[in-house]
């Protein structure tokens, strides 16, 4: 190669390059050889981030609740919450039961979610 044509030092461009030159089942065998060493060398996991320190207001409201809560831990996955947050504001909304109850609940949900996605709960 001349020194204007130098080969890249970046291993990404350097392997979409030979992957573009190799013919069809060369790529298949270069994808499922890069598979099988990412498999060996699994990535190490980030650590999770602390839930937010958001203070609840005196007055609240249960959906006011919910949108500090899901600022609080923006790290969980909202739709596992669905069906136990969905529950509890039907308790709220269609039955009457008390607000600060709700959100008390809601509070303990969130947190045990939290905890349970750091491997401390089952």
């Amino acid at each position: 190669m001349s020194a204007n044509h130098a080969a890249p030092r970046d291993p990404e461009t350097r392997l979409r390059r030979i992957l573009r030159r190799l013919p069809q089942a060369q790529r298949e065998t270069l994808v499922s050889f890069a598979e099988f060493l990412a498999q060996r060398h699994p990535p190490e996991e980030a650590p999770l981030p602390e839930p937010e320190a958001i203070p609840r207001p005196r007055e609240e409201t249960v959906v006011k609740a919910m949108k500090r809560l899901s600022a609080t831990y923006p790290m969980l996955d909202k739709s596992r919450l669905l069906n136990e947050t969905s529950a509890l504001m039907s308790q709220h909304v269609m039955q009457g039961r008390p607000a600060q109850e709700v959100i008390d609940e809601l509070e303990t949900l969130f947190a045990r979610h939290y905890r349970r996605l750091c491997g401390e709960e089952e």
